[in-house]
């Protein structure tokens, strides 16, 4: 199994490809969401740094639940990223391309997925290390512009992220997308509001089933 120094696998990211975003909720709630993410199969969850006690959470998740990947997202200064690693996560996500970020990721070995728009951004966040690309916002430019981007830039991995739902998931591995980033979307607001986390375990286990044939 391959891993990184704080534990990362890419054995257990590849079972399910899906990064579940979870952001500005409290966390008694968290730790809910997460055993129905668990119980449903998926493995690697994102919290946002912009999410109170962010730092908090991602060291109790490590403690509760260590057959899974917990990472931090909205990493954008070295700040950040230093609060992140302290805390002990696993990965690193960014929604904008920081250079330093990304060097002092692939320096420490931690998968890092920094966020580009542009093919030049995510030329060049490959170019310096990035484990895959954040293509973010993915709401505006969609499932074409993945296979647009692939065409030219095969060798580079995207995990598109915003506007990624139950209903096109399927249609972004088919276009070339080695993961996506999930937030809203995943977690239904419904269920979360209404505390129901066996039908959220469903939920995400019927996701998880759109892209049954792109799993090892």
């Amino acid at each position: 199994m391959l891993t990184n120094k704080l534990g990362f696998s890419w054995e257990q990211y590849y079972r399910a490809p899906i990064v579940g975003i979870v952001r500005s909720l409290p966390q008694d709630i968290i730790f809910d969401i997460v055993a129905a993410y668990r119980d449903a199969g998926l493995t690697t969850i994102e919290i946002t740094m912009n999410t109170e006690g962010a730092a908090d959470i991602i060291k109790k998740l490590r403690s509760r639940f260590p057959e899974l990947n917990v990472g931090a997202g909205t990493v954008c200064t070295l700040s950040d990223l230093e609060v992140a690693i302290q805390a002990g996560a696993q990965f690193i996500v960014t929604p904008i391309l920081n250079e330093e970020v990304v060097k002092i990721a692939v320096t420490q070995h931690i998968p890092i997925f920094p966020g580009c728009y542009t093919p030049t951004e995510i030329y060049k966040a490959w170019s310096l290390g990035a484990s895959a690309v954040k293509v973010f916002p993915a709401t505006q430019l969609g499932v074409q512009y993945i296979k647009d981007v692939l065409a030219p830039l095969n060798q580079i991995k995207l995990l598109p992220t915003g506007g990624v739902s139950k209903e096109n998931i399927r249609s972004f591995f088919e276009a070339g997308a080695i993961g996506v980033g999930m937030g809203s979307s995943l977690l239904n607001k419904t269920l979360v509001n209404n505390k129901d986390y066996e039908g959220l375990k469903n939920y995400f286990i019927s996701i998880k089933e759109e892209i049954f044939e792109f799993l090892p």
